[in-house]
């Protein structure tokens, strides 16, 4: 019998806000909570402005969610660009440092000697030079994270580029949202039953890691030794195994465009039911508000620029930056974000045997790819495969009822035109092969925007949410549901629907290339019968009493962490071991720190070509 994956912690940060103890999601239904919850959320906002600007509830508020870009993250006014140019006839002089100067000289450079530190240069007439200037971003809108929020004030950085910034805080805080001491889980496992899966689709594209390898040079500005290895994309999953958790277990991280946080939730799922790991962290933490970023997706034609933005509101002389993304609605393209989402997913008897809490389950994950393509960009049938096959899993978990009408969809909902045609379309057919009707669906990107690898995690953030408030959030930018929707059998809503028992959810990634993804998440309601039927109510029981303390444990971090009194768990440099600190043998190895050795087991898989003699 396969072990089931719970999900018992999360932690990350959205434009929403954080996700842990579901303030992100709060954020996202803030006009339905009562005034205890909305000041709660407003707490939370407060916590994460490190500038002390945002004091305010109005300026909390308009500083969260889809919004005009703000600086000093990017001011979409001032895009910095270099402008081709001949000069004159005559020639022209300038001073550089000799550590600048290019080797060998371009044909036509005079260079007299200055000083030790400086020449002059003289280039002929009719010379092309590059000069530095601005202009102003077609894009404006953007998923940022809240005002006031920067993660390098949080703990020392050390010039790492945003994405791992982030990965740090991302995994802290669901480290805290676990509410057990990490040593406690040490002293339970070997070292090779803990997994990290952790990366993201874009790599680290900002100064610190690949973007400035590549921009420096033409920009006058000399390549670090850390960009390149910073820059990699698995460098998320290692930042956390080397400075947050200290794990040595098994690592890696897929891409997937953007289902990669999907791709990731697979390996680890797929760890924990074979029995392979007991604990994985997943996630990913994306961070591509950068102009090149930005500007290559326009250039593709894929985001929404300010000027078709402006078009669909007729009468409006601005753009409505907050509304930038209308998922299945009338739309011209998505909306970009960055975001950083971490789950800690334990098998079912660890998990009942450490009182952790348990947030819901991943029984699976589908990934299909689309086959045979007109284009790399066109859709094909991959995404009729993966949600095809999450929907029968749930029937055959909740039963037929229970995926009728107490199941619920987050889509993948990007605000363009070819999404809501494609989208709808498989979900559309999916409900009709299973009776489903009035299908809800969700679509989260319309205040949170499209955070590429890290979007699947946005989803399974506000599921978990949906699971413990019971509300789906709306889709608040859908005025009119376009006529191109495929919705016989679905149901969209502008408003916050309460539904009824939610008991499990399909989330959807349709990513670029034909990477597709859809994951079944059980709620609380629908995991605890189950492992009641596997373990007994006795081992249930005994739970109960023991996630009390847990619970409680969380409470405190939260209430901690709303004070902001709690900083991401980094540990560079400490507790480092080498050689001389294991102990080795033919039959396992002894890793300080860690409660059980790692046993080196005789693979059952190879069994019968073994030498029977």
């Amino acid at each position: 019998m396969s072990a089931l994956p719970v999900i018992t912690a999360l932690g990350g940060v959205s434009p929403a806000g954080r996700s842990a103890c579901h303030h992100g999601f709060n954020r996202l239904i803030f006009d339905a909570l009562d005034a205890a919850g909305q000041a709660r959320t407003l707490r939370a906002l407060r916590s994460l402005d490190t500038t002390g600007r945002y004091a305010d509830d109005a300026a909390l508020l308009e500083g969260s969610l889809v919004r005009r870009l703000e600086a000093p993250l990017l001011d979409p006014d001032r895009i910095a660009i270099s402008v081709s140019a001949s000069q004159g006839e005559a020639p022209a002089s300038f001073v550089v440092r000799n550590m600048d100067l290019p080797q060998p000289l371009p044909e036509g450079w005079q260079v007299t000697r200055v000083d030790n530190r400086r020449s002059l240069v003289t280039l002929p007439g009719g010379s092309d030079v590059l000069l530095p200037g601005y202009q102003r971003s077609k894009v404006q809108s953007a998923g940022q994270l809240p005002g006031g929020f920067d993660p390098a004030q949080l703990y020392p950085s050390r010039h790492h580029p945003r994405p791992l910034q982030l990965a740090v805080y991302g995994a802290s805080e669901a480290l805290g949202m676990l509410g057990l001491d990490w040593s406690q889980l040490c002293a339970r496992l070997a070292p090779d039953q803990i997994g990290v899966y952790a990366s993201n689709a874009m790599s680290q594209l900002d100064d610190h890691g690949l973007g400035g390898l590549f921009r420096y040079p033409a920009t006058g500005r000399r390549i670090s030794s850390k960009q390149v290895p910073l820059g990699l994309g698995e460098m998320t999953a290692d930042f956390i195994n080397a400075y947050v958790l200290g794990a040595a277990g098994s690592t890696g991280g897929m891409l997937g465009a953007c289902a990669t946080f999907l791709y990731n939730l697979q390996l680890g799922v797929q760890d924990i039911r074979a029995g392979r790991r007991r604990l994985v962290v997943v996630g990913t933490s994306e961070a591509p508000l950068v102009p090149e970023v930005i500007e290559g997706y326009r250039a593709m034609g894929a985001l929404g620029e300010d000027e078709a933005l402006r078009k669909l509101d007729p009468g409006r002389d601005t753009p409505d930056h907050r509304r930038a993304c209308r998922p299945f609605g009338f739309n011209v393209g998505f909306t970009i974000a960055e975001s950083a989402q971490f789950a800690i997913l334990m098998d079912d008897a660890l998990a009942l045997e450490m009182g952790a809490d348990i947030l819901g389950a991943v029984p699976d994950v589908f990934v299909h790819a689309d086959g045979p393509k007109k284009s790399i960009s066109a859709p094909g049938i991959g995404n009729h495969l993966t949600m095809i096959r999450a929907a029968h899993l749930t029937r055959q978990l909740i039963g037929e009822r229970g995926l009728r009408e107490h199941s619920f969809v987050h889509a993948h909902g990007t605000g363009t035109p070819q999404n809501r045609v494609t989208e709808s379309d498989v979900m559309e057919r999916t409900a009709a092969a299973f009776g489903i009707r009035n299908w809800p669906v969700a679509a989260i990107k319309c205040y949170v925007g499209h955070s590429l690898g890290s979007a699947g995690g946005d989803q399974l953030a506000a599921t978990l949410g949906t699971f413990a408030s019971g509300i789906l959030p709306g889709i608040f930018t859908l005025d009119q549901i376009a006529p191109d929707v495929h919705r016989e059998h679905l149901h969209f809503s502008q408003a916050h629907r309460t539904l009824d028992t939610p008991k499990a959810a399909l989330l959807n990634s349709k990513g670029f290339g034909g990477n597709n993804a859809t994951a079944v998440v059980l709620s609380p309601e629908a995991v605890l019968p189950l492992l009641t039927q596997r373990h007994g109510a006795e081992a249930l029981t005994q739970w109960q009493h023991r996630v009390e303390q847990t619970r409680e444990a969380i409470a405190t971090w939260d209430e901690q962490a709303l004070r902001g009194e709690t900083r991401p768990r980094y540990h560079f440099g400490e507790g480092v071991l080498d050689s001389d600190d294991l102990t080795l043998s033919d039959k396992a190895v002894t890793v300080p720190g860690w409660g059980r050795p790692l046993v080196l087991e005789e693979d059952a898989g190879f069994a019968e070509y073994l030498d029977k003699r």
